[in-house]
């Protein structure tokens, strides 16, 4: 059988023909290679390089790669945080014309990291408590999307910092499924799998000495057990309001906001006695402040980056001569903020040199430099101002923090 190349971009093919497809992936040599820190798979997993992407190559057999590549070109489809589908290889034999397993080819998430490389160095407890809190709303959004993980766990994701937080990304679909819902039954399974799987993981790095000794394993995974269910009820729970009182629904919209998420649908019922108001959100859109960042500034970013960030926005805009809410006359947010971008964003973050930057994107640097602003202002007891503060971090900060934030291949 003759090689064949699955893509979702034209260009891919070509790139992908350039890698020796003839040799099992265990004897690539290292010139195909980028080292990478993998996590534990059950299939055997390289990185490699294809032109100028940084990719993802994992062996497994022809349907379940065809199954997880459709699979995870559906998350895409649904905006769910998990890595991109690029290709699926079959029809692979060796020199000797024997048959060797097709691969699934991904790309690989830049500045992301494994939870095992993660815990090199002793994680504190409130890192675990910010892993659990991304964790919790990954599986929360699939879920949503009538995605049930089936194998949730920290092997199976990888996790992206998101200025002060977490981002976590789904990494391994080959066990999910994609229905028009979830039933109770279903996410009651995938959580209870996620507490055995999270628990197990940290048992073992308990063994292998890796893991805070103020860690029980046991306890953190009932943790995503509990922030999951806090979560998921906020985000889909009945409320019955006053008549009258539509102030509260915009109230709960709001808070839904503060988490990160839209309300794109809603059910609004007055009762037959005309006294209350029963509000349900019937979907609900993950992505809430990054839909508003790259609105207002072409900026893509992580959720909780975008929330700095437009925080930092704001306060900019109201320094300006010519911004003035509700006035015709006034500029437009969208002209403040593209100005923002050029006259403060930019600059700023290009004050880093780029063989600094390690494998923090330029939303997560702007964040940094804000985050010792501040701590400078506290300490000066005024407001030191942003050149100022990135002078000190060139100085202070990045020499101490070169190894953490050493480049990546990416």
């Amino acid at each position: 059988m003759a090689l064949q190349i699955s893509a979702t971009n034209p260009e891919h093919p070509a790139l992908l023909l350039e890698l020796p497809w003839q040799l099992p992936l265990e004897q690539w040599p290292e010139e195909y290679l980028v080292p990478l820190p993998r996590g534990i798979s059950r299939h055997v997993v390289r990185y490699a390089r294809a032109g100028d992407e940084v990719i993802a190559v994992k062996e497994l057999a022809e349907r379940p790669a065809l199954r997880e590549y459709q699979l995870l070109r559906d998350l895409d489809r649904l905006a769910i945080p998990a890595v991109d589908a690029l290709a699926v290889v079959t029809g692979r034999s060796d020199a000797a014309g024997e048959a060797l397993e097709p691969v699934l080819v991904t790309r690989h998430l830049g500045g992301s990291q494994p939870y095992r490389s993660m815990f090199e160095t002793t994680l504190r407890p409130a890192t675990m408590h910010r892993l659990m809190d991304a964790l919790a709303v990954l599986l929360v959004r699939l879920h949503l999307a009538g995605f049930a993980w089936g194998d949730c766990s920290l092997s199976n994701t990888l996790f992206r910092r998101d200025a002060g937080a977490y981002a976590a990304y789904l990494v391994d679909a080959e066990t999910g499924d994609l229905h028009p819902r979830l039933s109770d039954g279903q996410r009651g399974y995938d959580l209870d799998l996620a507490r055995v799987n999270i628990s197990g993981e940290l048992l073992d790095l308990e063994a292998s000495g890796a893991l805070h000794p103020s860690v029980d394993p046991v306890e953190f995974g009932t943790e995503i057990c509990a922030r999951y269910r806090s979560l998921w009820e906020e985000l889909t729970r009945t409320s019955v309001y006053p008549a009258g009182k539509y102030h509260y629904i915009e109230r709960r919209i709001r808070r839904l906001n503060d988490l990160g998420f839209d309300v794109a649908e809603m059910q609004i019922e007055h009762a037959s006695n005309g006294d209350t108001v029963t509000f349900v959100p019937k979907v609900v859109d993950a992505g809430h402040h990054q839909r508003q960042l790259l609105r207002l500034t072409g900026l893509d970013a992580e959720e909780n980056q975008a929330r700095r960030l437009l925080n930092d926005l704001e306060s900019w805009m109201a320094t300006q001569d010519d911004y003035a809410p509700g006035d015709p006359l006034g500029a437009r947010p969208e002209v403040l903020a593209h100005r923002w971008v050029r006259e403060v964003f930019r600059p700023t973050v290009r004050a880093v040199p780029l063989e600094l930057r390690g494998a923090m994107d330029p939303a997560e640097i702007y964040h940094e430099l804000l985050e010792h602003r501040w701590y400078l202002s506290e300490r000066a007891q005024h407001d030191i101002g942003l050149d100022t503060a990135v002078e000190d971090y060139l100085v202070n900060i990045l020499p101490t923090a070169r190894e953490t934030l050493r480049p990546t291949a990416d």
